[in-house]
Formats: C-alpha cells, sequence, structure tokens
C-alpha cells in the first residue's frame, strides 16, 4: 500500500454509522400521480450468482436438517426453504446489482458496488463500505470478521464485525501479476485464507498479521504440459474445500481440476472435465468420496474419488445454459444446482452408484418473454412465451404452482442423440389464444409457431401438448411451400380454432376432433399502394383474427389495411373496413363488441363491429411501433405498449389519453387482468413478469387528458412486493386513501334544476317499504304458540311467542307510582325526531331548502319498518298537513322522485279515509294533486322524447 492510500484509510471513521433513511424525491415527478404503479415481480428464481447453502440440524429432530437455499435475483436477493422449494423471504433492492450473496447464521451478506450489506430476517441492518471506493466481488465470512475481494482483484478488504458494530480492519494488497478471484477460508486454519487469481496460482494468507504465508505456483497445481510459460492463461474457476482437512479441488478454464493437498505442497490427484469451462465443484460428504463439478454447457459430472477419479455418471442438459453453482446437501445423497437459465433444481442419488434423478426444481423463464396473456377470468394465471421455446403458466397468487408446459420426452432424446435439449423444442410462440369453456374437455389453448406452417394445441389441465396440429395450406393454392401460421384464435365456446397464414388463408378447425370445419377467404387487397408481386403477397399476409361471443362474426385483418367480416355460419364475406395503414395486430373486446386495430402509423383505432365504423382514434406518438395493447375488462380503457418504453393508457369514452409512463426497458407484451386489479407486463432484458396494481381499485384517480410530453419515468417492480417497514411515513401519503386528488370533479346533490334527479339508496328499499305488509304477513308464524308442557300450574303464561311466566303481582301503590312514570316518559317521547323534523321542515321559511335536505337524510337513514312506524304516528291533522306540504316542496325541489312517490303511496294507503273526511286537509291535496300531475307528466314527456330519439338513431346506423 502507497503512503497516500494509508493516510486515506487512516483518516476514515473506524465504525459504519447507522445508515439514514431513504431520502424522498423533491422532484415535480415524483410526486406524479399514475393510473399504475409498480406492485411485484413474478417468475424470478436466480441469476448467474452462486447460490449459497445451509443446513441446520437440531437437537431431537428426525427429519434431517433444515435446508435454506440463498440466490441473487438481480438487486434484491431471495431466501428459499429447501424441502418443498418455497419461498420465504425476499430482500430489498439495492443501488447496485449484487455481485454476491452468502448466509451466516440467520444474516444474510451481499456485495453491492463498493458496499457490503447485512440483511436480517429480509431488512437492512447496516453497510461496510470500501474505503478505496473500488467494488467488490466474492465475499466470506469466518469467526467476527468479514472478507471481501475487489472486483479488479487488487485488494482483499476485511471488516472486524463483533457486539460493538462493524469495524474497518485492513486493506491487503496483492503483488503485480496475481490477480484474485477466489477465496476459501480452510477448515481448522484459523486466520488463514487461500486465495486464487486468474493466473493460475493460489496465496495462503494470515489475516490477522496480514501477510502472506505461502504461495502455490502454478506449475505445481497443473499438468506440466499446461503450466509452460508459453502456454495461455489459466484462470482457476472453482476452489472447494473437501471433507478431510487439508485437501482443496482447485477447478481450471482448461477443464483440468486438481485434488490438492495444501499442507504438504502436493496433487494428489488429476482429473479432466471436457465440454466447457469448470464453474463450480463439490464434495460428498455423507460418508461416500464423490466429488461433482458442474460446466458451462450445463452438464453435471460425478468422479469416483476412491478408484482414482474414475468417471461415474454425466447429467447432459441438467440445466439449459451454464451450471452456476452446485452444492451437496450435507449428510445427505442431495445435491443441488443453479444455473444460468433461471432454475435451481436438486438431484437425489437412490444408490452410491446410481445416476442421479431430478427430485423437484424451480423455474422460470431463461429468456426474456415476449407474449404474455392472462388464462380464465380470476386474474390468477398467466401464460407467457418466450425465445427460450418455452410456454409456461405463471400463478399470480402461488409461485409453486407455476409450471411449464411439457412437449414430450425431449430430456430422454436428448440423451440418446447427444444434443442440446432446447434443439428438439418447438420454435418460439407467435401468437397464442384460449378459451375455458370446455378446457376440463379437450384441449383449450391453440398456439402459432415462428416460421412455421402449423398451429398447435395444448391442454391447461394436463400441462402439455395437445394432440391436435393444424397443418394449413395457403388459400392462393399456389404450388409452394405451405405458408407460416402468424395468427389464432378460439371461439368463446372452445369448440374451435382458427388459423390465418402469411399467404391470407383462413381456416377454421375443431378443437376436439382436429378436423377442418370451414375455410374463409379474404378479399384480394385494394390497389392503393403500389409495389411489386412480393409486397402484394405480404399484404395478404394475416396479422389478427378475433371472433364475437356469440359466434356470429368472424374478423380478419391482413397487413393491407383490410378488416374483413366473414359470417361465421355460412363462411360468406359480410363486408371489408380499409384503413389508412397496415394492421399490425387487432384486440377483440367480446362483451362491448369494439374491436382495436393497431397499425403501422402508430395510431389505434377503435371500430363497432356491429356498424363496421371506426369510432375513436388513438395516437400513440411518433417515436415508437406499437408492440402489443389491452381492453380493461369494462371497456372503459385501452393500454398500449410501443416501441420507445412506453405503457399508455386511453380514455375510449372521451379518446384522451389519461395516464403514461415510461419503463427502464421496452414491453413486448402486456395484459390487462379481468378483475381490473393489475397489468402484467414483460420486458426486454429480463425474464420476469411485472405486475402494476390499479390504484382506480381502492383510491380515486383522476383521468384528466395528458400530453405526451408529461411522460415520466417509473422503476419497475421489485420480487419483494412490499414497501419498507421503516421507511418515513410520508412517502405512503401518496398512497393513503383518505387523501383528496387535487382538482377532481365532484358531483354535486343536483346537476340542473331542470332534471329530476333520484336518491342513491338501493330500489329495493322503496320496494320493500310499498309491500311491507305483504311481507309481514308472509312472515307471520303459520300456528299459535303452544304451552310449554311442563309449565307449573300455578303461573299463568304471559301473551307473545317466547314462553314466558308472570311473576308476582305489584301493589296498588307501585302500580301507581310506575302509571305516573309511564305517562311521564309518554309525555316525552310523544313527539318523534321524526315529527320535530317535518314541523321543523314546514315552519322554517327562510332555509326551506336546507330543512328539507335534512329531513329527507334522517328518512333515508331509517328502515322500511321504521318508516312505516313513523308514517302511521302521523295521527292529528296538523302532522298529516304537514306531511302533505313537505312531500309538495320536495316534489318542486325535484330532488329524491322516488322517494317521494314511496313514501305518498304509503301514506295515502294508511289515511286516505282520513283526509277525505276532514275539509283541513283538502286545499293540501288540490295543491299536491297538481304539483304531482305536472312533474308526472314532464318526466313522461321528457322519456317518450328520448326512447323517440334513441329509436331513430339505431335505424339510422
Amino acid at each position: 500500500m502507497t503512503a497516500h492510500e494509508d493516510a486515506r484509510i487512516a483518516s476514515l471513521p473506524r465504525k459504519k454509522q447507522r445508515i439514514e433513511s431513504r431520502a424522498i424525491a423533491s422532484s415535480s415527478s415524483s410526486q406524479e400521480r399514475h393510473l399504475f404503479v409498480p406492485f411485484r415481480a413474478l417468475g424470478l428464481v436466480t441469476n448467474h450468482v452462486p447460490f449459497h447453502l445451509q443446513a441446520r440440524s437440531y437437537k431431537g429432530a428426525t427429519d434431517g436438517p433444515k435446508v435454506h437455499i440463498l440466490t441473487c435475483l438481480g438487486r434484491s436477493w431471495a431466501l428459499w426453504e429447501g424441502s418443498k422449494m418455497s419461498l420465504l423471504f425476499v430482500g430489498p433492492e439495492a443501488s447496485e446489482p449484487l455481485s454476491c450473496v452468502l448466509m451466516d447464521g440467520d444474516a444474510v451478506w451481499a456485495t453491492s458496488g463498493s458496499q457490503v450489506i447485512k440483511y436480517a430476517r429480509g431488512k437492512e441492518v447496516f453497510r461496510l463500505s470500501n474505503p478505496l471506493g473500488m467494488p467488490l466481488g466474492p465475499i466470506t465470512m469466518f469467526g467476527s470478521q468479514c472478507l471481501a475481494l475487489t472486483e479488479d482483484g487488487s485488494r482483499l478488504v476485511i471488516w472486524g464485525v463483533d457486539a460493538d458494530g462493524p469495524t474497518f480492519t485492513a486493506a491487503l494488497s496483492f503483488d503485480n501479476g496475481f490477480t484474485a478471484t477466489l477465496m476459501l477460508h480452510p477448515a481448522t486454519y484459523l486466520n488463514k485464507i487461500l486465495v486464487a487469481s486468474r493466473e493460475g496460482e493460489l496465496q495462503l494468507w494470515n489475516t490477522r498479521t496480514q501477510t502472506c504465508i505461502h504461495k502455490f505456483a502454478s506449475s505445481s497445481l497443473l499438468a506440466s504440459s499446461l503450466a509452460t510459460p508459453s502456454a495461455p492463461m489459466n484462470p482457476i474457476t472453482a476452489l472447494v474445500q473437501s471433507p478431510a482437512i487439508d485437501v482443496v479441488a482447485i477447478a481450471f478454464s482448461s477443464g483440468e481440476i486438481s485434488v490438492y493437498d495444501i499442507r504438504t505442497d502436493e496433487r494428489l490427484m488429476r482429473l479432466y472435465m471436457d465440454g466447457g469451462r469448470i464453474t463450480s465443484l463439490s464434495f460428498r460428504d455423507d460418508g461416500h468420496p464423490v466429488l461433482c463439478s458442474a460446466s458451462s454447457s450445463g452438464s453435471i459430472v460425478l468422479w469416483d474419488l476412491n478408484s482414482g477419479g474414475r468417471l461415474m455418471h454425466v447429467v447432459r442438459g441438467a440445466h439449459e445454459s451454464a451450471v452456476c453453482s452446485i452444492a451437496w446437501v450435507p449428510g445427505q445423497p442431495l445435491l443441488i444446482s443453479s444455473g444460468d437459465d433461471n432454475s435451481v433444481k436438486q438431484w437425489l442419488f437412490d444408490s452410491p452408484t446410481a445416476a442421479p434423478r431430478l427430485l423437484k426444481y424451480r423455474s422460470g423463464h431463461q429468456s426474456p418473454p415476449h407474449l404474455i396473456r392472462y388464462y380464465g377470468e380470476d386474474g390468477k394465471q398467466l401464460l407467457s412465451a418466450s425465445s427460450d421455446r418455452s410456454l409456461r403458466y405463471t400463478s399470480v397468487v402461488r409461485d409453486s404452482r407455476s409450471f411449464e408446459l411439457s412437449q414430450g420426452s425431449l430430456a430422454k432424446k436428448s440423451s440418446a442423440l447427444s444434443k442440446p435439449l432446447q434443439s428438439f423444442k418447438f420454435p418460439s410462440i407467435a401468437a397464442i389464444s384460449y378459451s375455458t369453456t370446455r378446457a376440463k374437455d379437450w384441449d383449450d389453448v391453440l398456439t402459432a409457431h415462428t416460421d412455421e406452417s402449423l398451429a398447435r394445441t395444448w391442454s391447461i389441465q394436463n400441462k402439455k401438448v395437445g394432440k391436435h396440429k393444424f397443418q394449413q395450406h395457403d388459400g392462393s393454392k399456389r404450388k409452394s411451400a405451405s405458408p407460416g401460421v402468424k395468427a389464432v384464435c378460439v371461439t368463446a365456446c372452445g369448440n374451435f380454432g382458427i388459423t390465418g397464414t402469411s399467404g391470407g388463408g383462413v381456416c377454421m378447425w375443431n378443437m376436439q376432433s382436429g378436423i377442418q370445419r370451414r375455410v374463409f377467404e379474404p378479399a384480394s387487397p385494394a390497389n392503393k399502394f403500389d409495389k411489386g408481386d412480393d409486397h402484394k403477397r405480404e399484404d395478404t399476409c394475416v396479422s389478427g383474427i378475433a371472433t364475437d361471443a356469440l359466434n356470429r362474426l368472424v374478423i380478419v385483418s391482413t397487413l393491407a389495411g383490410a378488416i374483413n367480416f366473414f359470417n361465421f355460419h355460412t363462411s360468406n364475406l359480410e363486408d371489408t373496413l380499409d384503413l389508412s395503414s397496415s394492421i399490425l395486430l387487432i384486440s377483440l373486446h367480446r362483451d362491448s363488441g369494439l374491436l382495436a386495430a393497431a397499425c403501422e402509423d402508430m395510431h389505434v383505432r377503435i371500430i363497432d363491429i356491429e356498424t363496421h365504423r371506426v369510432v375513436r382514434e388513438l395516437s400513440c406518438g411518433s417515436r415508437g411501433r406499437i408492440l402489443d395493447m389491452s381492453f380493461s375488462p369494462d371497456c372503459r380503457w385501452i393500454i398500449v405498449s410501443s416501441f420507445d418504453s412506453v405503457i399508455r393508457t386511453f380514455d375510449i369514452p372521451t379518446g384522451q389519453l389519461v395516464d403514461a409512463f415510461r419503463t427502464p426497458n421496452i414491453a413486448p407484451s402486456i395484459a390487462f387482468s379481468p378483475t381490473n386489479d393489475f397489468l402484467a407486463t414483460t420486458h426486454a432484458n429480463s425474464p420476469g413478469i411485472y405486475l402494476w396494481a390499479n390504484r382506480a381499485q381502492y383510491t380515486e384517480v383522476s383521468l384528466r387528458s395528458i400530453r405526451e410530453e408529461d411522460v415520466a419515468d417509473v422503476d419497475m417492480p421489485v420480487m419483494q412486493g412490499a414497501g419498507d417497514e421503516d421507511e418515513d411515513t410520508s412517502a405512503l401519503v401518496a398512497l393513503t386513501i383518505a387523501e383528496e386528488t387535487p382538482n377532481v370533479f365532484s358531483t354535486p346533490p343536483q346537476l340542473d334544476g331542470d332534471l329530476v334527479t333520484l336518491t342513491l339508496l338501493p330500489r329495493s328499499r322503496w320496494q320493500t317499504l310499498l309491500n311491507l305488509d305483504v311481507i309481514q304477513l308472509r312472515n307471520k308464524p303459520r300456528e299459535p304458540p303452544k304451552r310449554p308442557e311442563q309449565a307449573p300450574f300455578f303461573l299463568p303464561p304471559l301473551p307473545g311467542v317466547e314462553g314466558r311466566f308472570a311473576a308476582a303481582e305489584k301493589t296498588d301503590v307501585e302500580r301507581k307510582d310506575h302509571m305516573r312514570r309511564s305517562d311521564r316518559d309518554a309525555a316525552t317521547r310523544s313527539e318523534s325526531v321524526f315529527q320535530r323534523r317535518l314541523a321543523h321542515l314546514v315552519s322554517d321559511k327562510d332555509d326551506c331548502e336546507f330543512s328539507a335536505d335534512s329531513f329527507f337524510d334522517y328518512i333515508k337513514t331509517l328502515s322500511p319498518a321504521a318508516i312505516d312506524v313513523e308514517l302511521r304516528s302521523l295521527v292529528t291533522l296538523s302532522s298529516l298537513c304537514q306531511f302533505l306540504r313537505a312531500m309538495r316542496k320536495r316534489l318542486e325541489t325535484r330532488r329524491d322522485f322516488e322517494a317521494v312517490q314511496a313514501l305518498l303511496n304509503v301514506f295515502l294507503r294508511m289515511h286516505a279515509e282520513v283526509l277525505l273526511e276532514n275539509e283541513e286537509t283538502e286545499e293540501e291535496m288540490e295543491i299536491l294533486l297538481a304539483v304531482q300531475r305536472r312533474e308526472s307528466e314532464r318526466v313522461l314527456e321528457l322519456t317518450a322524447s328520448s326512447i323517440g330519439t334513441l329509436g331513430f338513431v339505431r335505424d339510422v346506423m
């Protein structure tokens, strides 16, 4: 170390200060509210960073050790339970990608950039910063020391971690020509660390004295032919401790493995593995001397050390890409491996000499998905397709329910022909459609594949590819190779599947039998484009197929910009709608009959399939081609993703852009949940599926029109899916339900004085009030109550349904006192709240409207039975006149129209005779009759006018 660096390190604080809470961004863009907010990520299991295995044994346990697997997810980590491969914890995201993860007791350690972060139960505890400011690589823990290698391999940084807190100890420098890549703490070696280099050498260091004890030259580690000066550099790629003390295994990029005794500086055994660079080593420690090695080609090899390193088994294609790490579970014949294909697998050995078999695994897409659709109507399942040639079923609620649909016995073919398993898979899926109506009877999913002239059926219930292949020929009858299938559609009934080809042919197939049923002939493209023959053939390519909910129409779009409407039953072409641009894809909302067509001019056109007319035209900017789109379940919104990484939400009734946000990577496919709660997206450079919560489900959202310039950048959802409990509560203010959204229009109690306004109460409230007598008669007991059989002869029963008996009679004095108290209480309660508010309404001339609102608000809180009792309690002529006057005033304001009608109906049935026999109520009844007749005639006239206008518009269209 130089003097300048020593002075710099000495000037740094010796202990790490407590980390501050996250600062809340003050920029205006971070405070903006969007319709969708990040929720969580799905389908992420591991990446290229090696996992860490921890096994714990408990006293008295009979089911073996508890196994935990720690994997890296990019900027966060995941902790899995080994027996069921269930997810236990997901760590919070770090500022930079993690380069190494490990477990030490209950703590999780990870390196992120120039920092080492400690977590406890998924929460960050503290951070260790590199005083040199260099990015860190591998780390290891032994005792109270934390060691980390710098990413460039020039330094070894040491911290002391004790009860008083973390403390920086030293930063060791390596000689020139020694680039450290790996390190290992040899068993029983106190304060010793073994460091491997990119040059193929080893060094043994004492961390307490900070000195190099011994150097192992590459000439002693490698074979003589590989250790000559003229030989190329042979880096050490794996270093592992054996069950025997002083013995380690060293792997080189050339494929050579050395079993080495570091105490005697002697090589004990030499092995060689071909087929790629060795990525990991692991010794079996349950009494069987077996060494396992993994390669970058995805193979796992087992070596018998008792037989001098004899090859036992080779598991080819254990992973579809490079195997990143392997580890034996201590004391068990169980091997765990992780690969760069986003999977963790467990391999079981039934006998010491038997080949391993796959016991259980957890996996996701190897490549970023490019097509995603919600499966079913509950919004809990997703179907996704990726360039890794797989079709996966992903559960939103439980990761253990996710699986990849089987394509047959590919592993057997791969092993028999010694070819990669990937080469036997179907080509990547280009289009997908499904119907769950007959999912339990036969295949329910139909897919089209890249550069294939056939479509395949799949069964989600059976978790495998179906038995039918729909081979389609060119509709133009040209003698050439069969065109590729470009679009598919499964009808709503689930009985038929429709395929469309690049040649323009459209055929209908039976999903149960696989027999072709109909052929649809699209119209020839119009000569509006002056192109050659090749371009004309391209214009006939089918870009989308859709069918309505009742199997009346088959809608076919082509790259020529034409939308063809066929009769489902006769296959006749009924109409053709020509758009001004080529159609890339279409999406139909079956319940509303609206068809969305994404065009090449970066516009989405909404078409009514009943009238065959364009009803909305939505602009998606001018910077990127439209990639995918999805309707909301109520067909009020349409969400569009484009090549400029922006996801836009349009309000269809107004035709306005109401939300837009830009993601770090392009979203090639999106899908809106059938339950309206989540938006699912896939993104380039990530194998996961990301969920965005719809804020309109749980809070008020302003759907004001925005401009293209108002698009804000947002962060991607994380695997954790929950906020930090220690985070400042002010960061959550934006998500509180109680907070009012600024500039949100609130509906007034009455839109206009000329309009009739109804109450917001359900119709059943007033129907119950009108039929209360019938309901009470229906609920009346069929038989009178019976006298209890075992009642004492001297206790007479009380009247009523329940079996009660009369107590001893009171004296005359007690009876008189009770009557006086009852009379006094009755006097105070003679006028109910209903009557007091009614009297106040009639007498208050200054603020009559406020009194009327108060009176009717009180009525709305009463049950139908309580309203019935209050109306029957109006026994005086003055109270009857007051009620008639109150109903008249409410009719004149044209509010609570149906409530007034129901109250008048019940009131007149109760008091009709009294009202007709007394002259005091005659004047009020005549005035009320005139107002009632005038308002009723006005409502009927407006209703008839509206019905006539709607009928005229329907006939014209």
